[in-house]
């Protein structure tokens, strides 16, 4: 299965963007909670908005893999999820004035939830 690849890196990934929140709680001395600091800020909510639509486009591509969709088509949709995570992720990670990364970022993780449903929708992939 093709997505396994696109699961793995995702979950690398998210690994990643979970040290970076625990550095940033460590180096505030927070262990739960907010506090006024926009970098912490900022990566709590890569971090969430990762958790908020990765699973469930994997799962949709994962169920569209499984139902015969051609591996390129997989490729497709697996590489604009992991694309659009790394742009969002650098994109929110920088001061505010910087939004490309940001919209490219949401652009390529919604174009592959929205690829990913349809194909599920489709009566007959293979």
């Amino acid at each position: 299965m093709v997505i396994t690849y696109y699961a793995g890196a995702l979950g690398l990934l998210f690994l990643v963007l979970s040290v970076r929140v625990i550095f940033a709680r460590r180096r505030l001395g927070v262990g739960f909670g907010a506090v006024q600091d926009s970098d912490l800020e900022r990566r709590v909510r890569v971090h969430a908005n990762f958790a908020e639509y990765v699973p469930l486009t994997l799962l949709l591509i994962a169920l569209a893999e499984f139902r015969g969709a051609p591996p390129v088509v997989i490729h497709v949709l697996g590489g604009l999820l992991l694309a659009g995570r790394l742009c969002h992720a650098v994109g929110v990670s920088r001061p505010a004035t910087d939004n490309l990364g940001r919209i490219v970022g949401m652009a390529g993780t919604q174009t592959a939830l929205l690829g990913a449903a349809v194909l599920c929708l489709t009566p007959k992939l293979a």
